[in-house]
């Protein structure tokens, strides 16, 4: 399984957006989530926007070499977003007053360097994910459900990348053709079922919709295949087949069981007021 540009890592249980730079080797991390996280801030952009501005009237040289990046919002929409290395990341935790200061830098340095252990062996990554989520209380059948989901996640949006489409934004548009063709839901539409904020859907999903996923994801990059589709406008219409395929599998299923298949089930902890998924 490939390792995705973009992560979400938890630190505490609380998200930490990250991107992986290829050229300089090194993570960039959202400055607004590391806030949060190190103050128990229910907006960390908001307080990163006041220390900002309390650190640029102090002269701090931090404000104005930190760095902006495209990273998904909970919305599901990608968001230029203030980021800083794990150097500059160092440096601002000395502006926030935090008991959290010391175990947070231990994480950021295990993060740099498990990334500089998968890079050597990629398999590594693979083995890390599995043993994270299994530690989270997801079942074998869940999590091997959940990788092989990924796989095939990977192969289209390799296909996308080759047949001429951007990404970011598109990839998040196609993925909302696909998800809303075979669920009846939009992404956000799913999230806000789940009761879900920033964390990231699939991590949240029953296995029935996994398999449902990874089936509507296949038959698209299939049908995109053998339709040769280029470029954004294709792909959104092989994207609608492929979502059309798991669409009527689903309603097969239900129709002989009478369980829907989409759920506002969830792994969040039981304080967050929703049921707990039951595995």
């Amino acid at each position: 399984m490939d390792e995705p540009k973009h992560k979400l890592l938890l630190f505490e249980r609380q998200p930490i957006r990250m991107e992986w730079d290829e050229a300089a080797e090194k993570w960039w991390f959202s400055i607004a989530d590391v806030c949060a996280v190190l103050t128990d801030s229910a907006d960390g952009r908001k307080y990163w926007s006041v220390l900002k501005t309390r650190l640029k009237k102090e002269g701090c040289e931090l404000t104005t070499i930190c760095s902006q990046l495209k990273m998904q919002a909970a919305d599901g929409k990608f968001y230029k977003t203030d980021v800083a290395d794990t150097k500059q990341i160092l440096r601002l935790i000395q502006s926030i007053p935090s008991k959290k200061a010391e175990p947070f830098k231990m994480w950021l340095a295990k993060v740099g360097s498990e990334r500089i252990q998968e890079t050597i062996d990629p398999e590594q990554g693979v083995d890390r994910a599995r043993e994270n989520w299994l530690k989270l209380g997801r079942s074998e059948k869940w999590v091997q459900q959940r990788m092989s989901g990924q796989e095939t996640r990977n192969k289209l949006t390799d296909y996308w990348k080759k047949s001429g489409v951007k990404e970011h934004n598109d990839f998040a548009a196609l993925t909302n053709i696909i998800h809303q063709e075979w669920t009846g839901l939009t992404v956000k539409q799913h999230k806000s079922l789940k009761n879900l904020k920033t964390q990231n859907l699939r991590d949240h999903m029953s296995e029935a919709e996994l398999i449902f996923t990874a089936l509507a994801e296949l038959s698209t990059r299939q049908i995109a295949e053998s339709e040769r589709a280029t470029g954004y406008t294709e792909n959104a219409v092989a994207s609608k087949k492929g979502g059309k395929v798991a669409k009527n599998a689903r309603k097969d299923l239900e129709s002989k069981t009478g369980k829907s298949v989409v759920t506002g089930e969830n792994f969040l902890p039981p304080h967050s007021g929703k049921k707990k998924l039951k595995k």
